[in-house]
């Protein structure tokens, strides 16, 4: 399965690309709707999603799995991880009488330090938005001690 965001040709079965981490998409057996990763059931006609039986389409990045009819087991691995949100207080309102290029170079720089600290800790950044981020720690890859980061 092709990539994406940095278009590394991953082996079958992968969740993630072994390139930039990235998820890949799961494409609908029944429909063929590209869905976002995470999904068990397809957002446009409700077949169920699953990794077992995964398989390349040679149309693009997608992901053809099981018939919607076959019970899904679900497979993978149980992980304690800790998530994190982020954002910038006030952002909005700070933002409201600045020109784009001027908001973009005061929040850019606060969201760099952001995910420099979450690389830092080897968290995986799920999402960016215009002023924050979303990460986990302890998955894709598992540390036993993720949560000492807080705690210690």
């Amino acid at each position: 399965m092709r990539c994406s965001k940095c278009g590394f040709e991953n082996p079958e079965g992968m969740k993630f690309c072994g390139q930039c981490t990235e998820a890949l998409a799961l494409t609908c057996p029944k429909c063929h709707f590209q869905n976002p990763p995470g999904f068990k059931f397809c957002g446009q006609c409700t077949a169920a999603l699953g990794p077992a039986t995964a398989k390349p389409e040679p149309s693009g990045p997608s992901i053809t799995l099981q018939d919607s009819d076959a019970a899904v087991a679900m497979e993978g691995e149980r992980k304690t991880v800790t998530a994190l949100f982020a954002d910038i207080k006030g952002s909005t309102e700070l933002e409201q009488d600045l020109d784009p290029e001027e908001a973009r170079a005061i929040v850019d720089p606060a969201l760099k330090l952001m995910i420099d600290a979450v690389h830092r800790y080897d968290g995986y950044i799920v999402q960016s938005t215009g002023d924050g981020i979303f990460a986990l720690f302890g998955a894709p890859v598992a540390h036993e001690d993720h949560l000492c980061v807080a705690n210690c």
